[in-house]
């Protein structure tokens, strides 16, 4: 069939569907492409939510993937602040929440995530925040401002990423923080207890108060104002305004509605595709926070929440859809900015499934790689305010090379000798 008369429909307006539409037309598709998404601002990036748009240092037109005019340019239609309420296989099509109905030759679905919600008395209130969506960005901006000029304390439910960036954050503001995280440690299920003691001294040395091993029960107001919030251990912590950052869930309603599969709970949920990002339906793709790709590096299916399996994701699906031969493989990546410290972090290794953490560099200056170790075989790596080490790390994931941890945490010695054949002879030990 002629391009020309084929239609390309994504649902999803985040990066991953922005960059599926740009790959798409540079890969020389000549059809229709349609861009659903929910929201009313075009398609943007999301790490800037909770870090340089957030503290003030990058203005809100940064965040956009591309000039609002560039849609228009690249003959990608636009439909912004529409909802899909239903796909149908059997015709092809999906139905948008004003009633239209478009008809897909092949459909993406990058859905995304949306934010867990608190279940608990006080949500409700005026003080409470998420934060997933640029508006959700808009919103908390002036919120720390006026609370660093108030003296006012911010609470944060949960010490992963998203937690210790906005804490972060609101520091810099000035503002009073409190974090309540039900585990020992912050970014237990990203990093493991032993690095997240370390997160956990950088945000004390500024401030930041936490609280481990208990969870909000209450967030108490008058009102309709934020006035404290309660733990399950009967501790009541001073509170202006409480954010809930305890995780996203992939928005996978959609999918399961039309009888696609999903991944199970154990592997992250989100819907189940296959190494080139297609589903169960060869018609239908799905990228970014909502796929759980089987990946071939690690043989499980693997649902990643981060920028760059966004960013990489959505130009793979849109390589797929166009019938050529892709094996998305990439090695999770994300990276993390909080006060004067950057970091970044690539592989897979969840608490339970390493044996070893090795650092390497000097943790003191908070200049090191920490690597998480399986069997003398290397997991993840994690470069803290060391840079130009990325692809050497990966390259050590990638390779499954046995290496000796006490080279490994030698850093006179080059990363790229380690899986280089005529490098240290005997890395095994």
């Amino acid at each position: 069939m002629v391009d020309a008369h084929r239609t390309f429909v994504i649902v999803g307006g985040g990066l991953a569907g922005a960059k599926a539409a740009e790959t798409l037309r540079a890969e020389g598709f000549t059809g229709r492409v349609i861009l659903i998404g929910d929201e009313r601002d075009h398609p943007y990036e999301r790490p800037p939510l909770s870090k340089a748009f957030l503290t003030g240092k990058d203005e809100r037109d940064s965040v956009f993937v591309h000039e609002p005019g560039w849609y228009a340019q690249a003959d990608i239609e636009l439909h912004l602040g529409q909802t899909v309420v239903s796909i149908d296989r059997e015709t092809r099509s999906v139905r948008l929440g004003d009633g239209t109905v478009v008809h897909y030759d092949k459909l993406l679905l990058a859905t995304g995530a949306e934010p867990r919600r608190l279940d608990i008395p006080g949500t409700g209130l005026a003080g409470v925040h998420h934060l997933r969506r640029l508006a959700h960005a808009d919103r908390l901006r002036h919120v720390l401002a006026a609370l660093g000029r108030d003296n006012g304390h911010l609470v944060i439910a949960g010490a992963g990423w998203i937690g210790l960036e906005v804490a972060a954050a609101a520091r810099g503001y000035g503002a009073e923080v409190t974090v309540v995280e039900a585990e020992a440690t912050p970014l237990h299920q990203a990093i493991g207890p032993e690095l997240g003691q370390f997160f956990a001294e950088l945000h004390r040395e500024h401030g930041v108060r936490f609280h481990f091993g208990a969870r909000l029960t209450e967030i108490i107001g008058q009102d309709g104002m934020v006035l404290a919030a309660r733990t399950d251990d009967g501790e009541e912590h001073p509170a202006h305004e409480v954010l809930a950052a305890i995780g996203a869930a992939p928005r996978t309603a959609l999918a399961d509605a039309a009888g696609l599969d999903l991944a199970g709970r154990e592997h992250g949920g989100g819907v189940a595709v296959d190494e080139s990002l297609r589903t169960c339906d060869p018609d239908i793709y799905a990228a970014g926070d909502v796929a759980a790709a089987r990946h071939p590096l690690l043989g499980i299916p693997l649902r990643v929440e981060h920028w760059a399996n966004a960013l990489n994701g959505g130009p793979a699906a849109a390589r797929a859809m166009l019938g050529q031969d892709v094996t998305y493989d990439r090695v999770p990546y994300f990276f993390s900015d909080q006060y004067d410290l950057g970091m970044e972090y690539s592989g897979w290794a969840p608490p339970g499934s390493y044996d070893q953490v090795v650092l390497r560099g000097d943790v003191g200056k908070r200049e090191f790689i920490a690597f998480w170790l399986k069997g003398r075989r290397v997991l993840a790596g994690m470069n803290v305010n060391v840079w130009d080490v990325t692809a050497p790390i990966q390259q050590l994931i990638r390779s499954r090379v046995e290496v000796d941890p006490q080279i490994l945490g030698d850093p006179t010695l080059p990363l790229t000798a380690l899986t280089d054949p005529t490098g240290p002879g005997d890395l095994a030990g």
